[in-house]
């Protein structure tokens, strides 16, 4: 009986830590093992007993790259528990603060991370020299990002012109013209980059897993709508996201992982998941530029999420230019509207860039912080891969595949999800 352990530790060009232990007996894959090792972060306890108008602040510190994403889900979670209604300009402003951390992250993660597998290199930097175009224009993107974040948040990570209610400070006409501009030049690369990671190839698989995202009638839901599972279409409000969203523990790993409390089935939040719940809702480009790299619903391939992010970036540069040019008509007011703190719960729930991020958050009188919950996208997406892993390494292994190339298609699929091991752990 020939029995073989691949291990993959610290796998590389992901954010944080973790391992991989996938066991091989007799050519079939016996089990499969995703194992974060990072240490207990407490993100949670840390706002406990903190006023209401502190605690974005310190939740945009969970993350260096979705910290906008932090911050507006928390500004959702108090709003909701304190019965705040903000205006349809601070609505946008928070889509464009999200936005630049898709621009930022995507570009990070298809650029730094998962460019280099298809590529045949270990980092970035050969590409500069092999693909100047494809460096240089994934550097420009983040910079875009950094600079749309900037604008709108005061800063390009942990944002401080988002507050209840409203925005602190807007940038002038002038300036929202100048970057929605940037946007609309921006964006024949970002078709470009469609097509460069739709022409990569990937194992052959589809996942028996869901997909979770918010979704919206009419608008491609960022910052707003119900959580959706695409499988039978079914949605639900987000205070009950306890009710179909279960967490638990795993031996192997100091990270949680979560699944669909009904079926029991694992699911991915993702880009792709975006893209499977919110395919009509997507721009005219961004749905020309999917189609023509057949990617269409249900895609069903988690490698493909590789291709939803590029996606993305057409569909951002196209969303982000008509808003930016519409803030700079100057109607309406972002300033902070009145409210009264109050004890009761709120939740808020956004699409971050890596998917589903949902904030918990339980207030006294004083308008202080008695209970915390955040789920982070990585949470609900570790079953999903670990599911995912074992299918594409049995199937390379019924194929009599070598060892270093199931490691390298394993890596790569881990890759594509896009994982931020780091903030899986509470």
């Amino acid at each position: 009986m020939a029995r073989t352990t691949l291990s993959m530790h610290h796998i590389a060009r992901v954010e944080g830590h973790g391992n991989v232990h996938v066991s091989i007996e007799d050519g079939k894959v016996r089990d499969v093992q995703m194992n974060i090792v990072e240490p207990a972060r407490l993100f949670e306890s840390m706002v406990v007993g903190r006023p209401y108008d502190k605690i974005s602040y310190i939740a945009s510190r969970i993350c260096g790259i979705c910290s906008s994403s932090h911050v507006v889900t928390d500004l959702l979670a108090i709003e909701d528990a304190f019965g705040v209604e903000v205006s349809d300009r601070t609505r946008m402003l928070r889509e464009l603060l999200v936005y630049g951390s898709y621009l930022q992250n995507h570009a990070s993660h298809l650029f730094v991370f998962a460019a280099p597998d298809f590529a045949g290199e270990e980092s970035l930097f050969p590409l500069a020299v092999t693909e100047p175009e494809l460096f240089n224009g994934g550097l420009a993107i983040k910079a875009l990002g950094n600079e749309l974040c900037t604008k709108v948040g005061g800063r390009s990570i942990h944002p401080i012109t988002a507050v209840v209610g409203g925005f602190t400070h807007e940038v002038s006409p002038e300036e929202y013209i100048e970057l929605a501009d940037k946007l609309r030049d921006m964006r024949p690369f970002a078709e470009k980059v469609v097509d460069v990671f739709a022409a990569f190839p990937v194992p052959d698989i589809a996942t028996k897993g869901d997909f979770l995202a918010l979704r919206e009638e009419g608008h491609y839901a960022v910052v707003s709508g119900r959580p959706c599972f695409a499988k039978d279409g079914f949605e639900f409000d987000c205070a009950q996201y306890r009710d179909y969203i279960e967490e638990y523990q795993v031996a192997h790993s100091a990270a949680y992982f979560s699944r669909r409390r009904d079926t029991q089935e694992t699911f991915a939040a993702s880009a792709l998941a975006r893209i499977n719940v919110s395919w009509n809702e997507l721009t005219r480009e961004a749905r020309l530029a999917a189609a023509k790299a057949g990617l269409r619903p249900p895609s069903l391939n988690p490698y493909s999420n590789n291709v939803a992010q590029a996606v993305e970036l057409v569909d951002v540069c196209v969303r982000c230019e008509a808003m930016l040019r519409e803030l700079a008509e100057g109607e309406g007011s972002s300033e902070p509207v009145d409210f009264e703190p109050r004890p009761g719960r709120g939740v808020g729930m956004t699409e971050a860039p890596r998917g589903t991020l949902v904030h918990d958050v339980e207030f006294d009188e004083a308008g202080r912080v008695v209970h915390a919950n955040i789920i982070t996208p990585t949470v609900h997406n570790l079953s999903d891969t670990e599911h995912n892993v074992f299918q594409v390494a049995e199937l390379l292994a019924n194929q009599g595949t070598d060892e270093g190339t199931i490691r390298l298609e394993v890596e790569k699929l881990v890759r594509a999800y896009d994982p931020c091991l780091s903030c899986s752990v509470h």
